[in-house]
């Protein structure tokens, strides 16, 4: 998965179809994106829900209706450039697709939210694992019995992943993450996964599972998917949104967003 192309190298494989896969590892040091697509109509209120609940839905960009071309990737098409896009009609998932060039329309309006993939290549600088980049894997994510705070037709329960570390080495992953407030920032959680509704952490609800080993304790991040949950949630005639983990890689820089 790992790789050092730039953005616009990666955007242009997944637009050609040569990358497909999990975007975890990829174009190191540059920021990830959740996606979300939905009607003009329902903007605000989605608007709202990521503004009342930042740790999982931090705000990157939004794009205006029918605007494919994101301010934080110029040159990108938001249409294309996601290696996996998931289509739902009614709440109800129809399939996942390649691209979205004959779904997308002048009413629609794309959310680009942050990701947790942003800050794992300061965790690798900072000497902390991150297992699923070890394993070749997509994140192990899963969800919560914690509830996210509704606005208007859109509530959720949250999502997080996790990635398994020592106590200590989790210690040093808070003080790496805290600074990247707009990728979901410091852990949520660490320690028993029972405590936020986690039954099996061998079944995670989306990705792949990971390698606990001896001495290790889960370390869980708040996630975007919970965006998506939301969305599809709220029975829209049409959302689009990324496959999990298969992210929108931008053009910001990962330290940029510790300035912001």
């Amino acid at each position: 998965m790992g790789t050092n192309t730039t953005p616009a190298r990666l955007r242009e494989q997944i637009r050609s179809g040569k990358w497909t896969g999990p975007t975890s590892g990829a174009a190191t040091g540059f920021v990830q994106a959740n996606l979300v697509m939905l009607p003009g109509e329902a903007a605000f209120e989605f608007l709202l829900f990521c503004v009342r609940n930042p740790k999982p839905c931090p705000i990157l960009d939004v794009l205006e209706s029918g605007r494919p071309e994101p301010t934080i990737a110029p040159g990108a098409d938001i249409r294309t450039d996601v290696p996996k896009y998931r289509v739902f009609r009614h709440g109800q998932p129809e399939g996942e697709v390649a691209d979205v060039l004959d779904l997308f329309d002048r009413d629609m309006v794309s959310f680009l939210l942050g990701c947790s993939f942003s800050f794992e290549n300061a965790l690798l600088a900072a000497g902390v694992p991150v297992r699923n980049i070890e394993e070749d894997k997509n994140v192990s994510m899963y969800i919560t019995s914690k509830t996210c705070r509704p606005a208007g037709r859109f509530t959720s329960p949250l999502v997080v992943t996790m990635r398994p570390m020592t106590p200590e080495q989790a210690v040093r992953a808070v003080q790496v993450t805290t600074r990247f407030h707009l990728t979901h920032g410091a852990p949520i959680h660490m320690g028993s996964p029972r405590e936020i509704g986690i039954k099996d952490l061998s079944r995670p609800d989306f990705g792949d599972p990971v390698e606990i080993r001896p001495g290790e304790i889960p370390v869980f991040w708040a996630c975007g998917v919970t965006s998506s949950l939301a969305v599809t949630a709220a029975s829209l005639p049409l959302v689009i949104t990324h496959s999990p983990g298969h992210m929108f890689v931008s053009d910001l820089k990962d330290e940029d967003l510790t300035l912001l």
